[in-house]
Formats: C-alpha cells, sequence, structure tokens
C-alpha cells in the first residue's frame, strides 16, 4: 500500500507544476491548508489557475501567492476582502471568475460527482450571467454553470489516519470536503494523524479513497491569528 503520509512539506514540492488549476480549501483563513500553500511559495511554479473562495488574508495563506505573481486566475466569490487582487484586475493582470458562493460550491461538487455541470437561477439577468448559456425551465430562467475540476487539492482537515480518512472541525470544514473529491491528486493538511482504526467510522466525512498525500500542519492557532510553530 502506498504511504500517504508525507514527513516533511518540502517533499511535496514536485507534486506543483506550472499552469495546473488547484482546488484550496479555506473560508479566509479558516479551514485553509497554510503549510502546503506555502510550499508552493517555495516552489517556481507560476501561472496557476486558483479555485478558492477568496485569496487569502493580508500576508497569509493565497494571499503570499497572490503577491509573488504565481496566480494568473482566481476562480471564487470573495475577492472584495483582497482588494489587491481587485485593482489587479482592472489593470488586466489577473484574470477572474466571480461565482457566487453557492453556485462555486455546486461546481465543485458536480465535478467530484463526474457531472458535467447544472442549470440554476442565481446570477440570471445579472453581469455575471453574460456569456453563459440560458434556458426556460417551467417557466423559469436558468443559466448553465459547468462543472469544477482540479489537477491538484490542497485541502485541510483536523484528522487524519494513516490511510487518509479525514474528519474536520466545525467550519474550517467548508469547502475541503467537496473539493477533495473533485481533483486529481489530493493532499490533506491535519492537525494529528492517528493509526487506522483510531476514527469512529461514523465521524469519517472524507474516505480515504479520495486522499493521496498526508501533511501534519506546522501551523498552531494563538488567538484569532495562525501562527506557524
Amino acid at each position: 500500500m502506498k504511504q500517504k503520509v508525507v514527513d516533511h512539506p518540502s517533499e511535496l514540492s514536485s507534486i506543483f507544476k506550472d499552469g495546473q488549476t488547484i482546488l484550496v480549501g479555506g473560508f479566509g483563513i479558516v479551514g485553509s491548508p497554510l503549510t502546503i500553500i506555502d510550499v508552493i511559495c517555495e516552489t517556481d511554479v507560476k501561472h496557476l489557475h486558483v479555485v478558492s473562495n477568496n485569496l487569502g488574508d493580508y500576508g497569509m495563506g493565497l494571499h503570499q501567492l497572490f503577491i509573488r505573481g504565481k496566480i494568473d486566475k482566481a476562480t471564487g466569490s470573495f475577492f472584495t476582502i483582497n482588494k489587491e487582487a481587485v485593482i489587479a484586475w482592472s489593470k488586466g493582470e489577473l484574470e477572474i471568475d466571480l461565482l457566487p458562493q453557492g453556485t462555486l460550491a455546486e461546481a465543485i461538487r458536480c465535478g467530484g460527482a463526474g457531472i458535467g455541470g447544472f442549470y440554476t437561477k442565481t446570477a440570471v439577468g445579472t453581469e455575471l450571467a453574460k456569456g453563459k448559456e440560458e434556458r426556460i425551465i417551467d417557466g423559469e430562467r436558468y443559466i448553465f454553470e459547468k462543472a469544477i475540476k482540479g489537477d491538484v487539492a490542497i485541502i485541510r482537515a483536523k484528522t487524519a489516519d494513516r490511510l487518509g480518512n479525514l474528519t474536520y472541525h466545525a467550519t474550517a470544514r467548508n469547502f475541503n470536503p467537496i473539493m477533495a473529491t473533485a481533483a486529481d491528486i489530493v493532499i490533506a493538511e491535519v492537525d494529528e494523524i492517528v493509526e487506522v482504526g483510531e476514527i469512529d467510522p461514523e465521524h469519517v466525512i472524507t474516505p480515504h479513497v479520495y486522499v493521496d498525500y498526508i501533511i501534519r500542519t506546522e501551523y498552531k492557532k494563538v488567538g484569532d491569528r495562525f501562527v506557524r510553530s
């Protein structure tokens, strides 16, 4: 059986390539795989397409990738909290695909389920609907949203066993479980790694078949901030 537990974050560096689409869990910093993002920052990869709720917090998480010029395109929902990203978009330096948060989540879920896309009433008649297929269903207008899949998903969980079964902590769960289903390679950053059998099967949210690599986080929460230990 393949060894999934990675002893040092640097061992993950070779996974990342120019031009990849990377799904990144988290809502701001909560549930964000900060250690793995640091690994990407330390590589020379570029021209990335990042799919995430937003681009991190100032000086942390995906904001680090952005300020290093590694991101060409960002797909997500809340870029208004990343003013530098909005400015870069206005200058044509960053491509942004803005999706309502529920649409973003469903598009990723469809990607993991092998569904090509879905019709939704959300955003019908707005700027976000421009250029998208529209059809009438039972007298209501819908637009078509394509499924989202990634080359790599980097996610954050609370506990993993050595097979890769995952549990999550409260709202840090956010986009992570669906992203784990929608990428060719899945890397999970976790607080703790336990032996097989120590996680109650009823508590497993992401089954091990989705997870390729496990790394213990190098961050701890101090107050309302995450600090690298």
